[in-house]
């Protein structure tokens, strides 16, 4: 693809992106209508195992980063419109029927994490925290700074964050350019801190852009999905899924991708041998995000423990080629290692005219054992179920 004509790309879709809360449609904030509007929704399309279903839980501009509480309260985390909202269900139907603004005016505040009461906000440089939120839905306390020393680089800035089952806040740091060396150890990285913000540390080295982690139900090992590189052609280097069997481990970048490609311009540097091997390599420019294992009651038994992944979608392939991505995949893994990769939820994506109309950004596991999915580009949380 021609740089020039690249540039025009990225410029339509960083405005495409850059929504304001205009998703009402002209009705009331509250509107339960508005909340589970259909338009632009071509659930139709959306191709499923046998026995589940699909069907629109909220509508929210720019839905990115998840997080949810037990009692139900889902927060939404925004990346081009600065904004951070709660959705609830308050009577037990799985459609949302009220909408809270947390906060505006934030800087990408793409991730999002609920801890004892409290919520964290993460925007480009800085992290905050709401306490006794869900008390305060309709009048949002002031945050309280616990971070402000990360980078400003807006490229590959964005975040996402959660607890992981040492209690600590997980927050990754992405190269701040396509493939470059940098001084600073902090980009490329995931670093984790204690939930006041003291203790930061570098948890993972060479990490090019991760924007979806989780952890293993039985063993608590930390699993990420990783962005590979653009401009090594339609079809490499693939995406990643990664897993840290242990601290200070370094995954590659910018020097070895998917585990056995040197990179042209730095591979000389190290032997691939040197670093950590994906745990599975995703596809061409896929542009992995959110990742959970499934913890669901109600999905068939087969399914425990699989790896669900969101892929967002390629944008650095060339139009004859068609995007890869714009689905949810499904890694089975056996001792670390990935077993078997295959799509669970596709029709995302119109292969006849290589568009989207929803693109999949992060997935969790409601209390019922349904699956929720947000998606940035339609502005919707989809809800994936079971029926029997």
């Amino acid at each position: 693809m021609n740089k020039s004509l690249f540039l025009v790309f990225l410029i339509l879709g960083s405005c495409s992106s850059n929504n304001a809360d205009t998703s009402n449609d002209g009705e009331p904030e509250g509107s339960s209508s508005a909340l589970t509007s259909m338009e632009g929704i071509n659930l139709n399309e959306v191709v499923l195992p046998e026995g589940f279903q699909i069907e629109v839980f909220a509508r929210v501009n720019n839905a990115r980063s998840l997080a949810l509480t037990e009692s139900g309260t889902l927060f939404i985390g925004n990346r081009g419109g600065g904004t951070v909202y709660a959705i609830r269900d308050t009577d037990g139907d799985w459609k949302a029927d009220e909408k809270y603004v947390i906060a505006t005016d934030l800087r990408s505040p793409n991730g999002v994490a609920f801890k004892d009461g409290s919520l964290y906000v993460a925007e480009i440089s800085k992290l905050w925290r709401y306490d006794n939120i869900e008390a305060n839905l309709d009048n949002p306390p002031e945050p309280v700074l616990i971070y402000d020393d990360y980078p400003r680089d807006g490229h590959h800035g964005w975040k996402y964050i959660a607890f992981g089952s040492d209690g600590k806040l997980y927050v990754p740091v992405g190269a701040p350019c396509n493939i470059c060396e940098s001084k600073n150890e902090m980009y490329a990285s995931i670093t984790r801190m204690n939930p006041d913000g003291s203790d930061r540390e570098v948890y993972a080295h060479g990490v090019r852009n991760t924007v979806g982690f989780t952890w293993h139900p039985e063993t608590g090992e930390m699993w990420f999905t990783d962005n590979g590189r653009d401009w090594m052609g339609n079809d490499l280097p693939p995406c990643e899924l990664n897993r840290i069997s242990e601290p200070g481990q370094h995954f590659g970048y910018p020097y070895c991708h998917g585990g056995d490609i040197k990179d042209p311009e730095f591979g000389h540097k190290y032997p691939c041998s040197d670093f950590v091997k994906p745990a599975q390599n995703l596809g061409p420019h896929v542009a992995p995000l959110g990742v959970k294992f499934c913890t669901s009651e109600t999905f068939p038994s087969e399914y425990k423990h699989k790896i669900f992944i969101a892929e967002h979608g390629s944008w650095n392939r060339e139009p004859e080629v068609g995007h890869t991505g714009y689905k949810i995949t499904m890694v089975t893994e056996e001792n670390g290692i990935g077993t078997a990769y295959e799509d669970f939820a596709t029709g995302f994506l119109n292969k006849e005219t290589n568009t989207g109309w929803a693109r999949p950004v992060d997935l969790i596991f409601a209390s019922d054992g349904s699956m929720l999915v947000s998606d940035d580009l339609a502005g919707t949380i989809f809800r994936i179920s079971y029926a029997k």
